[in-house]
Order: C-alpha cells, then sequence, then structure tokens
C-alpha cells in the first residue's frame, strides 16, 4: 500500500497543497486521505490540455461520456470507506480514468475495481502501470454485477448512481463492511449502508452529482 509518486509529472507542490487547503476547509478531517490525494499525480489522469484545471474543485470530462469526480467528493467518499472495521479489500465499481483507484491502493491491501467502457480501463491500466501500482485487480465487466467470486468486500465504493441499490452488491458485502455510493437519476444523493449482524443500515449524506450507472458492457 505504499506508494511514492514524487517526480511524476510537473504539477508544482504548491498547487496540490492549495487542493488539501481546500479539502480540509471543505470538511475533510482524515490525515490519510489528505496523504493519499497529494500524494497522487492528479494531471495526468485528465486530458493534457485540461492539465491545468486537473487540482481545482471540479469534475472534468475524461471521454466517451464519463467524468473524473472533483477532488472534495473523492475525498469524502474515501473517508467514509475509512469508516469500515477491515482494509483488505474493496471493490470500486466505475474504474473510470483510475484516479480514484490509485486513492484507494494507497489505502486498503487489494483494490477490485470494474469498468464497463473497455477503452476507459484500458488506458486505466497504463497509467497504475506507469504508476507502478500492483495491489489492483481491474476488470471490464458490468458494475451492477460487482466480482462475485471474489467477494466478501470490507468496502465497496461506486463512481456512478444507480436508479435503485442493487442487490447483488449488497451480498457482496462483508458483515461490518461499508458500501458508499450515489443514488437516484434527477436529484441524486451520496448514501453509506453497512451490513450488520441483522441485515443492513442506510445513512443519507448529502446531495451530489454522477454520471448514471448503466449495466452491461461497453
Amino acid at each position: 500500500m505504499k506508494h511514492d509518486f514524487s517526480g511524476i509529472g510537473m504539477t508544482s507542490a504548491r498547487t496540490r497543497g492549495r487542493m488539501l487547503d481546500r479539502l480540509r476547509q471543505q470538511g475533510i478531517r482524515n490525515e490519510e486521505v489528505l496523504a493519499a490525494m497529494g500524494n497522487t499525480p492528479r494531471h495526468i489522469f485528465v486530458d493534457e490540455a485540461l492539465a491545468h484545471r486537473a487540482y481545482d474543485d471540479a469534475s472534468l470530462p475524461i471521454g466517451l461520456g464519463q467524468t473524473i469526480s472533483q477532488p472534495y467528493i473523492v475525498a469524502r467518499m474515501v473517508e467514509l470507506a475509512l469508516t469500515a472495521p477491515h482494509r483488505d479489500k474493496v471493490l470500486e465499481i466505475g474504474t473510470g480514468c483510475g484516479y480514484q483507484t490509485v486513492v484507494l491502493a494507497q489505502l486498503f491491501k487489494t483494490v477490485y475495481s470494474v469498468e464497463r467502457i473497455g477503452q476507459l480501463l484500458d488506458k486505466a491500466r497504463v497509467r497504475l502501470r506507469d504508476l507502478r501500482i500492483n495491489n489492483t485487480r481491474l476488470r471490464h465487466g458490468d458494475g451492477f454485477l460487482g466480482i462475485a467470486e471474489a467477494a466478501p468486500f470490507d468496502v465497496i465504493v461506486m463512481a456512478a448512481a444507480p436508479a435503485f441499490v442493487p442487490e447483488s452488491l449488497l451480498n457482496q458485502l462483508a458483515t461490518g463492511g461499508k458500501m458508499v455510493f450515489p443514488i437516484g437519476t434527477v436529484n441524486q444523493e451520496l448514501r453509506m449502508i453497512e451490513r450488520t449482524n441483522d441485515g443492513f443500515s442506510e445513512s443519507k449524506l448529502e446531495k451530489v452529482r454522477f454520471v448514471p450507472m448503466l449495466p452491461g458492457l461497453a
């Protein structure tokens, strides 16, 4: 889980420092999350033409109708994920450009990540290889199905918003595990579900905006 990306890319430490200051002002308290965010070269995950905006608090297009989430929402979801009691296995639904995958890889023993769009996954694989990250398992697959054979997961983090909670993903959550996800079509909100011995308990957190979660492969 120890990764050092210093020297990769050209973005100044000051630019990343400003992002971390802003995340603290926005309420992110977990220093491990802040360290992982500050350590991750976000500018290499976006098109070169947008690299100067990589550390702004904005979601940016990554092609094929998808986006890289704003730093705050990545930090918020990862901070929530770290409230789970164990950090052995996390399942990420929606690899996208691989940015959140890299943040998670610094904090969990193994990151399993599913992406339905093959072209995005290919690019993410290259980035992760360039960063020499080897504790991730990427799969071209349908996020609604998860990765049943690798379950149970201590944490499930979803980077796209379904209209309903996928039951197959709930079934892949370990007891005590947490699932952090956006939900909804027009009005979306961030939620967290915890699996207990008696079932599931759900918390509603804040308004968010994500791309819709779609079934099948592309």
